[in-house]
């Protein structure tokens, strides 16, 4: 009897699999969570209130560790960190089509992509399946970037480094200025690279299909551009291993967490 029940067990789909799986930061988890409880509790946490720009140097360390969440669900442990995916995003701004750098203050795009994810090196990479809600991943990343700007670097430079940094972000975050939603578009075009160089990287033994929506959120035209090369070149790659990519069995379901937590057109990818 127990092994016909072990026979009729269905294996776990993709996405079951992702909802069951933990977050795979190293990060305290502390419940409740504030900035404070995450320091108490992180080895060599970077001290508040000096002059020196040193302790927020070491806090950027940590988004050199931290990794990009999404992909960790698909086996891939030693994926991109969040460093990683906000420098690539500084350098596709810098070549932003004429059509667009043309109006566009393309320094404050650049900037902005080097900051849109920095709190995260204490919040983490939180995606749709973590069971944090949007309000509080809201909450949490604004309020890291208060201790950033105002603990980590409030006595620098008289404390307008700080100021400048969390405006930048906050600019990003509103994504009401055609810069911070070009910036919005080119995190988007990031994921999708990744998306494509991981598969080619496994020859085409896993399927990130889930992470090729994003294109769908795009705003500018000149990224939809972009966005429709990479996944040609998507559409080539698995040609070329006689394979075709499939949509997860929950695809609905994926698409309206993404939906809810990302927003239906801009934001975070």
């Amino acid at each position: 009897m127990f092994r016909r029940s072990l026979r009729l067990l269905k294996p776990l789909t993709e996405f079951q699999q992702a909802q069951t799986m933990q977050h795979t930061s190293l990060l305290p988890k502390p419940n409740p969570w504030s900035v404070q409880a995450v320091l108490k509790d992180l080895p060599d946490a970077p001290t508040a209130g000096s002059s020196s720009p040193i302790q927020f140097f070491h806090y950027v360390e940590r988004l050199k560790i931290e990794k990009r969440e999404g992909w960790r669900r698909f086996g891939i442990s030693r994926g991109e960190s969040i460093a990683d995916h906000m420098y690539r995003m500084s350098i596709i701004t810098m070549l932003a089509p004429p059509s667009l750098s043309s109006k566009l203050d393309i320094p404050r795009c650049t900037r902005m992509a080097l900051i849109h994810d920095m709190a995260e090196g204490l919040v983490g990479d939180l995606t749709p399946v973590d069971g944090v809600p949007k309000d509080e991943k809201n909450r949490r990343e604004a309020t890291t970037m208060d201790w950033i700007s105002e603990g980590l670097l409030g006595k620098v430079h008289g404390g307008v480094a700080g100021q400048d940094l969390k405006a930048a972000w906050l600019e990003y975050e509103e994504s009401k200025t055609d810069e911070s939603k070009f910036v919005h578009d080119v995190d988007k075009i990031e994921l999708l690279l990744q998306m494509v160089e991981y598969e080619r990287a496994n020859n085409c033994k896993i399927d990130l299909s889930e992470f090729s929506w994003v294109a769908k959120r795009l705003v500018m035209p000149e990224m939809m551009d972009w966005a429709q090369e990479i996944l040609n070149e998507r559409t080539q790659l698995w040609e070329d291993h006689k394979k075709a990519p499939r949509e997860p069995t929950e695809a609905d379901t994926i698409k309206g967490q993404q939906d809810e937590y990302y927003g239906q057109t801009n934001g975070h990818a």
